[in-house]
């Protein structure tokens, strides 16, 4: 059996009870079959018979995906995603082997939250995206707008008198309402005016992209939901270097789906992990078994005793890139 479509059929079927079983697995097949993965490991006189358990596994740092091309076994691309980053700065890379299982697989995570794509009117405002190639988001939203079957459905740039024209009038409407948009054009489409959006849901996907100043994102979240009259801002956390998305509710606190795992390490030892405080995270996300599976990010954050976590900003608090990063 093909390995990899044993990797895709196992998503479906994780848990808690067989997570660390199947995610040891894939470290074993990475370590042996991703070239870069394997000589990071090599460096580190890793062991791999040796990791027994997920706390053991070695993180890929993510800036292996700004030099290097991360694949694991021999196959054609199909896309590239390509992170967003400020001039001057080294984008990365993430080779797509089948950009139809990454369409599917978002899919499948946004309507374990949400229910059904068909239940909802998807209105992106995400200018900086759609002003660039390679844009993961752009591609997943695409393919959210396509599968609500609405007319109503659609992308905006800077366009703010005709969203707000589309919202006000799908206020009634059967169907509700999804705004999904990028931080800075959220707050400039609230700057605009005050606008009653108590039917829908806002979604925002974070970052600033240099438009504007950083902000706590409590702040953005109480201005926004002053402004559009809602209870509450759901947020999205993507990255050009994960095939999967986690999403949160309220509160700033992201629930993944079962194949994808969060850990936090010490800022100053990236070998060690900590609980109940803060640090930067570490990602298993079971669905890059084309790429590399367990990702070091650059991302600050803390994982609360459901399991949930939050991210805090940047470590460094420079090269703002990919999904909310938004300063805590």
């Amino acid at each position: 059996m093909d390995t990899f479509k044993s990797f895709e059929d196992s998503l479906y079927s994780v848990n808690e009870g067989n997570f660390e079983v199947i995610a040891l697995r894939l470290f074993r097949f990475q370590a042996q079959n991703n070239p870069v993965y394997h000589q990071y490991l090599s460096f580190l006189n890793c062991n791999i018979d040796e990791i027994k358990s997920l706390e053991k596994i070695p993180f890929l740092p993510i800036g292996f995906f700004k030099t290097k091309l991360i694949k694991t076994g021999a196959w054609q691309a199909e896309a590239e995603f390509l992170s967003s980053g400020t001039t001057g700065i080294t984008t990365s890379q993430h080779l797509v082997k089948d950009i139809s299982f990454y369409t599917r697989l978002s899919e499948n995570i946004f309507e374990q939250f949400y229910g059904p794509c068909t239940n909802y009117h998807f209105l992106a405002l995400l200018p900086s995206y759609l002003e660039r190639k390679g844009s993961s988001l752009i591609v997943m939203m695409n393919h959210f707008i396509n599968m609500s079957k609405s007319s109503h459905s659609g992308f905006y740039l800077t366009n703010h008198k005709e969203l707000a024209h589309k919202l006000q009038s799908l206020k009634n409407d059967k169907k509700r309402v999804i705004l999904w948009g990028v931080s800075f054009a959220l707050l400039d489409f609230a700057e605009s005016g005050q606008i009653d959006l108590s039917n829908c849901i806002i979604i925002e996907t974070g970052g600033m992209k240099g438009r504007r100043n950083e902000l706590i994102r409590r702040d953005i979240h109480e201005y926004l939901t002053a402004q559009f009259n809602v209870k509450a801002i759901h947020s999205e956390y993507g990255m050009t270097e994960l095939m999967s998305q986690a999403y949160s509710e309220q509160n700033g606190y992201y629930q993944c789906p079962p194949w994808m795992k969060v850990f936090v390490r010490d800022i100053n030892d990236p070998f060690t992990l900590v609980k109940g405080r803060a640090g930067a995270i570490n990602i298993i996300d079971l669905a890059n078994f084309h790429s590399c599976a367990f990702i070091e990010t650059q991302d600050l954050g803390r994982i609360d005793e459901n399991g949930n976590f939050e991210v805090m900003g940047r470590i460094d608090n420079s090269d703002s890139r990919g999904c909310n990063l938004l300063v805590e």
